[in-house]
């Protein structure tokens, strides 16, 4: 079943040339079923990037999914045309009044900064509380999930004493959780990051379970509220060539910057990189919007 779209996105023609079933808005209103209503926090600076990834990572379920992409206002971008933000794009403050199914917030290159010190730290908490009431389930991707664990229930990031960076092993803690079905014992998934939640402190809290870690990067998966807030601390909807974007861009501005692990063949990165993510990747998401969002969301969202 398709993803449904704004007819001109700019996503829509690449995802139907890589063969994803992409509904326009023309031949989804002659249609009798409730497609189901995502909005798409979208903070990560290459915006066009990031639809993609987040679209393709949505479209391997049988349900329809309405996508609303939503940005804050507190914030102008300074990598994405404003006429692209200006087109497809709605603030907060044009949504707020609407419910919704599900709400992912991305990952911001934010992460080594106090929370407090972020410019639009305050509109995303308004925002945050709002998903509490209007949203059947929130899944925080990154320093989205590191700003939604430190504002709903007080744990900090810490720095960590170099980037995590590239592909990891992790193991599954919590087979019989449905966001889980279908996954291996052990799976990858990217990371690319400074800081993180404390894994001790996560399990210390009663009001968190977490689902899945690695004995390399940590925390990988938890939730709260059955399912009503998820947290994913890596990358699982990268594309195969992302770290490979961000190793070599920070290499050509003379960042200090390791080879992701586990990434290139023979650690060369001539060599093309493997995909050995994408499976557990599109299982996480297929599940989030199977088992926490339509299984769970009213047919009438305003009831």
């Amino acid at each position: 079943m398709p993803i449904r779209v704004q007819n001109d996105l700019p996503a829509k023609e690449i995802l139907e040339h890589e063969n994803i079933f992409v509904m326009d808005e023309y031949r989804a209103a002659h249609q009798d079923i409730r497609p189901i209503k995502i909005a798409l926090l979208n903070l990560m600076p290459l915006k066009e990037d990031t639809e993609l990834q987040i679209l393709r990572s949505l479209s391997n379920t049988p349900l329809q999914v309405d996508v609303v992409f939503v940005r804050v206002s507190s914030h102008v971008s300074k990598n994405t045309s404003t006429s692209h933000i200006n087109k497809f794009y709605q603030s907060f403050e044009e949504i707020k009044h609407q419910k919704f199914d599900g709400f992912i917030i991305t990952g911001a290159p934010v992460e080594q900064m106090p929370f407090e010190e972020v410019d639009y730290w305050d509109e995303l908490k308004e925002i945050m509380d709002w998903t509490v009431t209007n949203v059947t389930s929130t899944l925080h991707l990154c320093w989205g999930a590191q700003a939604g664990i430190y504002h709903h229930y007080g744990i900090d990031k810490v720095q960590l004493p170099e980037k995590m960076f590239g592909v990891f092993k992790h193991h599954v803690r919590e087979r019989k959780i449905p966001l889980l079905r279908g996954f291996d014992d052990v799976f990858y998934a990217p990371h690319s990051r400074h800081t993180e939640i404390p894994l001790n402190q996560v399990d210390a809290d009663e009001r968190l379970v977490v689902l899945a870690d690695s004995q390399e990067a940590g925390l990988f998966l938890c939730m709260a509220k059955e399912g009503r807030q998820i947290f994913v601390m890596g990358h699982p909807e990268y594309d195969r060539m992302t770290l490979d974007s961000e190793y070599k861009r920070d290499r050509e501005k003379g960042a200090e910057i390791q080879l992701p692990v586990n990434y290139y063949p023979e650690n060369n990165p001539d060599n093309k990189p493997e995909l050995i993510w994408r499976s557990h990747a599109n299982n996480l998401y297929t599940n989030w919007l199977n088992y926490y969002v339509y299984q769970e969301t009213p047919y009438d969202l305003d009831k």
